[in-house]
């Protein structure tokens, strides 16, 4: 039968009883981490959330009644002790207190517990479907709390940092209208209103305008937002943002903003100091250099073009690929034994992975060059590739070619940071911030055959691009900016349309009716009509913004009870069927 609290309180986390409370009495509470039974002495090691401490028990003086308590318990017990604290005589250098050990005068155990399915330690070596089936218990393990906690301080930080800078929190709608431009829209039926849905937020974006349009001139939010789509490594289908908006505001006055928050981010949560102004590139230089509008640029492996080089070669892969698209390439210096003809072949299925056709390479070794491509080129088209590839004994070329640009810049860029992994070539510890700025306003749409917005309908284009819109929507850029930590987007905004002549004219650039837009976005076009200041706005996502100072390979790790794969929860097995009161309820069949 398990024990209850009584009057017993805790005055000291398990973490916090150190050399200053030696000879003082304290109270602790916890899970048991480990016992090791000695006979005449029993050690406990309890654990909480900020860290362990030893319990000792000596059966020359303990109560009988603690020692049979101590030798009955197992790992995950839940225990609370009350002794006096003293010196080890075994001190524990592992431990930030196994200077010191707590010897028990009275124990009680609050609840017992089964052997758990896996052990409670870091580095786990169990699979990810077991962790996240049994989550509540991975949870419990250091580095899983270590993770939740620093993700609390981030949010801590940043409620502190926006209120000091004058923005307001403010609780946006979770049920919302459906406008379903972008990511698919999770819908939830009404039962009130039978046939109509309400959507949950993909983000606060129509709302933190109309705030602006309010009059509260700043404002923030912790939000909550959900995007029925594809899972990766960074994303889930309902995710946490930092939110924001500022009336009055260009793309220099959010990014001030934001480079102070990262600055006094990264103070308070890594230690470190930023240097501000962080550099600024824009997308096309991204997209040229690294292929990618997300570049990590803590290592080389640029990316150069040769497409003019080879237009009129004898190889018909480049020649043919330079008529609509491009032919672009990689130098890895220095890594010819490295990459060995068995390692190219690697990454030639690596790159395929992203589209691309092949991989055609050139290996310069100590003993012979060898390539794939290089004999059906003249002496002199070879020799032009060498000097503007800067191509010496030990490197590596490795070359894309399509007859879409826009496969070779993903393969590429794919393709660098894989190098980098493999070769190393990434610092430990580094962290590189930049933006990337003037994104083109639009993206055509293989699977619509439109062009949709890039970001979203609400974005300003650049002023000079305007005309553009009904001539020529791939030359139009956006007032649009992301920010940039070691190859990853961990958050972007945009300067929003405020005139509504230019928010018409932008849904009829997306293809949309007069009556469609009405239909979608009639109240947002009409709460312009009323006077709607200049504003601009930015959001993080908080999940990739923790894994990234967390250094974790996934969003999983940081958040307490994720999605997997396929949407759903291991754990609560959801999503899970409903009964027919409850869909009839709702007024909804489902098809068989």
């Amino acid at each position: 039968m398990a024990e209850t609290m009584g009057t017993w309180r805790r005055s000291h986390y398990c973490g916090e009883v150190t050399a200053a409370e030696i000879g003082k009495e304290v109270v602790v509470c916890g899970f048991v981490h480990k016992r090791r039974d000695l006979g005449n002495l029993i050690f406990l090691d309890l654990r909480d959330r900020t860290g362990l401490v030893q319990l000792a028990f000596d059966s020359s003086v303990s109560p009988a009644e603690c020692m049979e308590k101590a030798a009955h318990c197992r790992a995950e017990f839940v225990l609370m002790a009350k002794g006096t604290v003293r010196e080890r005589q075994a001190k524990n250098e592992a431990m930030k207190n196994g200077d010191v050990e707590v010897f028990v005068s009275g124990l009680k155990i609050l609840a017992e517990a089964e052997v758990p399915p896996f052990e409670i330690t870091d580095k786990t070596a169990v699979k990810d479907e077991l962790r996240l089936k049994y989550r509540y218990l991975d949870l419990r393990r250091r580095e899983m709390q270590d993770a939740i906690i620093l993700r609390h301080k981030i949010v801590k930080a940043a409620r502190d940092y926006f209120d000091e800078n004058g923005f307001l929190e403010i609780e946006t709608p979770i049920l919302m209208k459906s406008t379903p431009e972008g990511a698919r829209d999770y819908l939830v039926p009404s039962r009130v209103h039978p046939g109509s849905f309400y959507a949950l937020p993909q983000s606060p974006q129509q709302y933190k305008q109309l705030l602006m349009l309010a009059g509260f001139d700043r404002y923030m939010q912790v939000a909550r937002c959900f995007r029925d789509e594809d899972l990766r490594a960074d994303r889930q289908p309902e995710f946490t943002q930092i939110d924001l908006e500022m009336s009055f505001a260009d793309v220099d006055d959010v990014i001030a903003v934001n480079e102070g928050f990262m600055k006094t981010l990264f103070q308070r949560i890594m230690g470190m100091e930023l240097t501000v102004p962080f550099r600024r590139i824009p997308y096309e230089e991204a997209m040229r250099r690294f292929g990618s509008d997300k570049p990590d640029t803590r290592f080389g492996l640029e990316l150069t073009d040769l497409t003019d080089l080879v237009k009129d070669c004898g190889f018909a892969v480049f020649s043919g690929a330079a008529a609509t698209g491009s032919v672009r390439a990689i130098n890895v210096k220095g890594a010819a034994k490295e990459l060995t003809r068995k390692e190219i072949d690697k990454l030639t299925e690596f790159v395929k992975t992203y589209g691309a056709k092949g991989l055609a390479f050139s290996r310069w070794t100590a003993e012979a060059q060898s390539s794939s491509f290089e004999k059906f080129l003249t002496p002199e088209e070879k020799q032009a590739i060498h000097t503007r590839m800067g191509y010496e004994q030990g490197d590596v070329l490795l070359v894309v070619a399509d007859a879409k640009t826009g496969v070779v810049f993903t393969a590429l860029g794919a393709l660098r940071v894989e190098l980098a992994n493999r070769l190393h070539l990434i610092p430990e510890n580094s962290f590189d911030l930049l933006w990337v700025t003037d994104f083109p306003q639009f993206e055509y749409s293989e699977e619509e055959g439109r062009y949709v917005a890039m970001h979203h309908p609400f974005t300003a284009p650049r002023e000079e691009d305007i005309p553009l819109l009904k001539t020529d929507k791939a030359a139009v850029h956006a007032k649009a900016y992301d920010l940039v930590i070691n190859g990853c987007e961990a958050g972007g905004g945009s300067v929003r349309i405020n005139d509504p002549a230019l928010q018409t004219a932008m849904f009829e650039a997306l293809g949309f009716t007069k009556e469609q837009a009405v239909a979608q976005f009639g109240y947002l076009i009409e709460a312009f009509t009323y006077g709607a200041p200049p504003h601009a706005g930015m959001a993080y996502g908080l999940d990739r913004l923790v894994m990234l100072l967390t250094g974790k390979d996934s969003i999983r790790d940081v958040i307490a009870f994720p999605k997997v794969q396929n949407a759903s929860e291991l754990m609560t097995a959801c999503p899970s069927p409903v009964s027919k009161k409850q869909l009839d309820e709702l007024g909804i069949a489902l098809k068989q």
